[in-house]
């Protein structure tokens, strides 16, 4: 009896394999391993994107995928040039909301992650704002604080869909400059200036619970005092890396999300540096660009989240630039 072999069949190009119309019924001595979860989560993830920033203001994308070490590649552009934007993204949208044009933004851009592109308009912000941080789960993303004046403000939209911010409730004071990340169930604030007028750098971490509305609660303290650090996240623990003190720090620490207490040192930047973009998957961290004590950066650092040590050089952006924001694909507000 000769052997009839499925994986030798194809269309009469050659060019495909089999294509099976109807209703279909299969047997096998061996065993069969369907996919698992949504549409949205099977196989194609683990791309960081960045967008904006300014040496002088950039409306640039690019992106990267995370599990490779490698440069950047152009992604497309914002509707907008703009920098100090909030960036967070599902499994399949990234969103860029607020940020500095001249005046402060309310504008909310959109990309499908998977593709490349130019953003396209989501809503509005409820007040224009810079020095913004956002973070989100799956369903919703959030943005928190930000300047125009400083402000305690925490917005949310439902990122399947189009439309304007809504209010979700306040920050324990108010702060520009802080950083935001995400599990699941939690979004977090961590440092920042909270006055308006004089620099107060504030180590506080503060959380909210992202399906409910309301006023954010303490969390716990960064091990420094910082502002214009770079947060990301997987599942488990949430990171914090470098920023400014007022001088500029190389300390990465982390926490464990669903707990509350303070964080713990984790490991050091290769350089200190402030205002970057980050983006996570389930394995690894990354520090985009920034602003050292000289200049600004166009390189890419990486960390393992679920170990301590010190960052590693992943590769370079496609423009030297700071204060851009990132987002992922497969972050820690989606799950592992």
């Amino acid at each position: 009896m000769s052997e009839f072999r499925i994986d030798q069949i194809t269309n009469q190009a050659g060019t495909a394999g089999p294509q099976i119309a109807g209703i279909t019924t299969f047997s096998s001595t061996s065993g069969l391993l369907m996919p698992l979860g949504p549409t949205e989560y099977r196989g194609g993830r683990g791309r960081g994107v960045f967008g904006g920033g300014t040496n002088t203001i950039s409306n640039t994308i690019d992106y990267v995928t995370i599990s490779t070490l490698s440069n950047a590649y152009d992604f497309g552009d914002l509707s907008i040039g703009r920098y100090e934007t909030g960036s967070c993204a599902s499994s399949t949208r990234g969103l860029w909301g607020g940020g500095w044009v001249g005046p402060a933004s309310n504008v909310i851009d959109y990309i499908t992650i998977s593709s490349t592109g130019n953003a396209f308009d989501f809503g509005d912000l409820t007040k224009p704002r810079n020095h913004v941080c956002s973070c989100s789960n799956q369903i919703r993303g959030l943005w928190m604080g930000g300047f125009n004046p400083t402000q305690d403000t925490i917005d949310y939209v439902t990122i399947s869909s189009l439309g304007n911010s809504s209010d979700f409730g306040k920050l324990v004071a108010s702060n520009r400059f802080a950083i935001a990340t995400a599990s699941s169930t939690r979004g977090f604030c961590m440092g920042g200036d909270i006055l308006p007028n004089s620099p107060t750098i504030t180590n506080v971490i503060q959380y909210v619970t992202i399906a409910s509305t309301g006023n954010a609660e303490d969390f716990g303290d960064l091990t420094v005092a910082r502002w214009q650090a770079g947060a990301l996240a997987n599942s488990t623990r949430g990171v914090c890396g470098s920023g400014f003190t007022p001088s500029y720090t190389n300390v990465i620490d982390y926490f464990t999300m669903s707990s509350l207490g303070d964080a713990i040192d984790f490991g050091d930047m290769t350089t200190a540096r402030r205002a970057m973009a980050t983006a996570s998957s389930s394995t690894r961290g990354l520090f985009a660009i920034g602003n050292d004590p000289s200049t600004s950066v166009n390189t890419i650092e990486y960390i393992t989240i679920n170990t301590l040590g010190n960052s590693i050089d992943f590769g370079d952006v496609t423009l030297n630039r700071y204060a851009a924001s990132g987002c992922s694909d497969a972050h820690g507000g989606l799950g592992d």
